[in-house]
């Protein structure tokens, strides 16, 4: 990557995210297994007044706190991380937000996404595995040329069932995903998504729609056609 010299210290940074702290946010993020109490918003209007500073992002990134690692992930810049500084990052992040805003935000801009994808979806440890099958719901959804889609759902209605939770989660993404996006394959989503029957009982907040893969389909293939 390249080396710039941050305009920002990472203990000024780190002093103003601790001004930043508020105990509520903290009790609701620590519900989700997150361990910070910086406001969503605020991180994200900070980085836009610290802009791009990639020296910064990797120096803040080391301190292996939450809340810097989210600001990290935001003034970065995407395509200056190796495949393998990626992969280290991946299984250094303890925090799931940090997780998903990872690969969000960072993997799938990086040129290295697909080599990536390949081999966290064959990783042992399920939270590297949901980053892989992350990067397999974004292909489904952008570009699927060369997924065998079939093979995905082979493997979701074999294994989803028992996964770890974070692991059952993105499989699930990635099946209703595929019910959502590809017509030939969508009686057999919703088929295994009714058979598994994963989170069917998920609590759902009035107004948002359901993470249980039929329900997700049907109501996302309506919208797509009212």
């Amino acid at each position: 990557m390249t080396a710039t010299t941050p305009t920002d210290t990472v203990a000024e940074v780190l002093a103003e995210l601790a001004a930043l702290e508020d105990p509520r946010t903290r009790e609701v993020n620590a519900k989700h297994g997150d361990d910070h109490g910086v406001h969503l918003g605020t991180l994200r209007t900070l980085a836009k007044r610290l802009k791009t500073q990639q020296e910064l992002a990797c120096q803040l990134w080391k301190t292996d706190d939450t809340a810097a690692r989210l600001l990290a992930i935001l003034i970065c810049r995407p395509r200056a991380f190796g495949r393998d500084e990626l992969d280290v990052m991946l299984r250094e992040a303890r925090a799931p937000k940090v997780h998903d805003w990872l690969v969000n935000y960072v993997v799938k801009k990086n040129p290295h996404s697909e080599e990536l994808r390949l081999t966290w979806c064959a990783d042992q440890d399920p939270v590297v595995a949901s980053a892989g099958w992350a990067l397999t719901t974004e292909r489904v959804s952008k570009k699927p040329e060369g997924l065998d889609l079939a093979g995905l759902l082979d493997v979701i209605e074999r294994e989803m069932k028992d996964a770890p939770d974070r692991l059952q989660w993105a499989m699930n993404h990635c099946l209703a995903q595929i019910g959502i996006e590809h017509a030939a394959h969508r009686a057999r989503a919703i088929d295994i998504g009714e058979r598994l029957a994963v989170l069917k009982d998920y609590p759902t907040s009035p107004g948002c729609t359901s993470p249980y893969a039929p329900v997700w389909i049907e109501e996302m293939v309506r919208r797509a056609h009212a």
